[in-house]
């Protein structure tokens, strides 16, 4: 079992400001997040739990961070905040550099697609991608994706998001469940609207042009799941 750093009191800073100086370091290298992820042989959103002060980082891992970054573990207790910059391949994670719904089309091409012939995947909640559009809302991916025709996610809706940042309805192909965990979710289906409370659940073919919105001033919270038809009509 290996042994976290108690970096509590280094220099008088919290395990956050840990996490703001390996961002410096990494973008100061111009390594993007999942670059590192990658040569470390974990996921992004560990790297971005780290650096985002949400995630311990092991003697072990915290070691292999500063030999990668090519700092010494001392530096990285005194590097001093300048200008933040995002490094390419940061898009959508915990924050960085958000993304626009309107950019891709079903939910599908959201993920990426991982093939594994498991027949039982558990996925830790710090391991769970997560991508944050432009609106504010934030998707989280309860499962891995082993085809194209599922998709299984947290999602939510800070109060006065939407769907889209400019409000614009979405169209795509499937079919989408979901339940409402907490929070208030008004949704445009065509000419119809309906207000969505805890517990509420909804069903509908999403090719129907359709948008949700947290008019509220709680988040909004709610567990989806998507299904993806791939079909001749171009996705809209």
């Amino acid at each position: 079992m290996s042994a976290t750093v108690d970096v509590s009191t280094a220099n008088g800073d919290p395990v956050v400001s840990l996490g703001v100086h390996l961002k410096e370091a990494r973008l100061q290298a111009g390594l993007a997040l999942r670059e590192v992820a990658r040569q470390l042989s974990v996921s992004p959103s560990f790297v971005s739990q780290i650096e985002n002060g949400k995630s311990q980082p092991s003697v072990a891992t915290l070691y292999a961070l500063a030999t990668l970054l090519g700092v010494s573990i001392d530096a990285l207790f005194q590097i001093q905040s300048g200008t933040a910059g995002f490094a390419p391949g940061d898009q959508g994670l915990d924050g960085e550099t958000p993304i626009n719904r309107s950019d891709f089309g079903q939910p599908m091409d959201a993920w990426q697609r991982e093939g594994s012939d498991a027949r039982i995947v558990v996925v830790r909640p710090i391991d769970r991608p997560r991508l944050i559009m432009d609106s504010g809302v934030v998707w989280e991916q309860l499962a891995s994706n082993r085809s194209r025709d599922l998709d299984f996610m947290d999602i939510e809706y800070p109060p006065g998001s939407s769907s889209t940042s400019d409000g614009s309805m979405l169209r795509h192909d499937g079919m989408e469940y979901g339940l409402i965990i907490s929070g208030e979710l008004t949704v445009t289906y065509g000419f119809d609207t309906y207000l969505l409370k805890p517990g509420d659940s909804v069903c509908f073919e999403p090719h129907i042009p359709h948008v949700f919105t947290n008019k509220g001033t709680v988040p909004a919270r709610g567990v989806w799941v998507v299904r993806n038809y791939v079909s001749e009509r171009p996705a809209q």
